[in-house]
């Protein structure tokens, strides 16, 4: 018989601070199974993991999961009071009430996802205590000791704070994902903390160990997070270089596939980098990713090289190193800006001025976007230049992409059916945090130019 925990807790009650500028049914009766008035002892069942649990459920595009995160005042204090510091502390989760105590419990960000929600001045480098109502956050399992929830280590929830229409991320990798690249899973998910209603988030894929054993047929191997093979002026990176970058195999740290590709990729000018690069990289795999890339727009990805002091780098972005076939694969990470300049440049930092094989400044360093920000030409690295001999290909795979999956009718009805699923929440969300939410109106409209922009941008 599976024990009771008792959870003990204090209500916890704290008035948000006004935002820095504004962020501009079918389920959910299951949301509302729990109640919203958290009492001052409650009993849970405890979590057991199981063989029949699948992480299938937990991304279920026909659910909307209800998560309930309980944690102290003292640790709640102390993440809302510096969250860039990106620290965990203890705190426990409930789903379908049952709990797992003590997770490791964290905001997380970068950048861009920080801006407007943090005190400090400095928007370049984040700072300060929380000012918006929600931030995403990461839920790490197996903090204490070495467990599972749904065969998962690790779940995150997406605040979506600039995106009014809460729709860019899990479109984004519902397209990558049904046109074969491998991608996170993510649907939606509303968080309670404390009994607290937060808000409707992203809940997307964690991409670690139990990821790549799920996706790849040959499992076991490393994982490198925003870890470019080759610098920007075409030579090798150090081995250090690769070990910083690794998310999984970390204690062995064997970075000698990469290390090879790389040192191989900076003996050859770039007209012969193709001769390197096919050995490596699956051509098919890597042109799909580059056709659901551009359609998406996915303008702050591994196509954007930032200028970085003198090299330039691109990010957001994995690598997966087959063990077996020492091929590596792209994986794409972070679309909470994808969409955003499908017709226009937007956003004043990510816009990427040429298409992915074109060239501008003899492959030097030029400023574009409203910031005058420094960025590369993608197509001057060894790689993604190497693909561009390749476009009948491409432009074949991109016909049947939006022929089967990035077409007007198909994304419509997915938006409206995954819009009727999260209406109430993002309803509740307005009520509960006023104009640092976007209202139904606001949030309409916005799902409104998302489907138009998207048309617009296939005649």
């Amino acid at each position: 018989m599976q024990k009771l925990i008792r959870l003990n807790l204090l209500i916890v009650s704290y008035t948000f601070l006004v935002l820095i500028f504004s962020c501009s049914k079918d389920n959910f009766d299951e949301i509302n199974s729990i109640t919203d008035e958290t009492p001052s002892g409650i009993e849970f069942e405890e979590y057991v993991e199981s063989a029949n649990h699948s992480s299938n459920y937990i991304y279920d595009h026909n659910k909307l999961h209800r998560f309930d995160i309980y944690i102290s005042q003292q640790n709640l204090n102390k993440i809302n009071n510096d969250p860039a510091a990106e620290q965990y502390v203890d705190g426990s989760l409930v789903f379908e009430n049952k709990i797992i105590s003590n997770v490791g419990i964290r905001y997380k960000g970068s950048i861009g996802a920080w801006v407007g929600c943090l005190s400090g001045n400095d928007w370049s480098n984040p700072s300060g205590y929380k000012t918006c109502p929600k931030l995403s956050m990461k839920i790490k399992i197996n903090w204490q000791g070495d467990r599972k929830f749904y065969g998962l280590n690790k779940l995150q929830f997406h605040s979506q704070n600039l995106d009014p229409s809460k729709m860019r991320e899990r479109l984004g990798y519902y397209m990558f994902r049904n046109f074969g690249v491998t991608a996170p899973r993510s649907n939606h998910a509303v968080i309670y903390i404390n009994g607290e209603f937060n808000g409707i988030f992203a809940n997307t894929e964690q991409i670690d160990g139990p990821f790549t054993n799920k996706n790849f047929d040959n499992s076991g191997g490393n994982l490198y997070k925003e870890t470019w093979p080759v610098q920007s002026n075409g030579e090798a990176r150090s081995v250090s270089y690769f070990q910083s970058g690794l998310k999984t195999n970390e204690e062995v740290s064997d970075i000698s596939i990469i290390k090879t590709f790389s040192d191989q990729l900076a003996a050859v000018n770039h007209n012969e980098a193709w001769s390197v690069v096919e050995n490596w990289m699956d051509k098919e795999s890597f042109l799909k990713m580059l056709v659901v890339d551009r359609r998406v727009a996915h303008d702050d990805g591994f196509l954007h090289f930032y200028a970085n002091g003198e090299s330039f780098e691109n990010h957001n972005y994995y690598l997966y190193e087959d063990p077996i076939e020492n091929k590596l694969q792209l994986i794409p990470w972070d679309l909470d800006n994808a969409f955003e300049n499908i017709l226009f440049d937007r956003n004043p930092v990510t816009p990427v001025k040429d298409k992915w094989f074109e060239t501008t400044n003899n492959c030097q360093g030029f400023t574009h976007g409203a910031f005058n920000l420094v960025q590369k030409s993608a197509a001057c690295d060894k790689i993604i230049g190497s693909f561009g001999q390749f476009l009948e290909e491409y432009n074949e795979l991109d016909i049947a992409f939006r022929n089967n999956l990035f077409n007007s009718p198909n994304i419509d009805a997915l938006l409206d059916s995954w819009s009727n699923q999260i209406r109430d929440a993002v309803i509740q969300a307005h009520t509960t945090h006023g104009n640092q939410e976007p209202s139904f109106e606001e949030w309409n409209a916005s799902l409104g130019t998302l489907k138009s922009e998207i048309s617009q941008s296939l005649n």
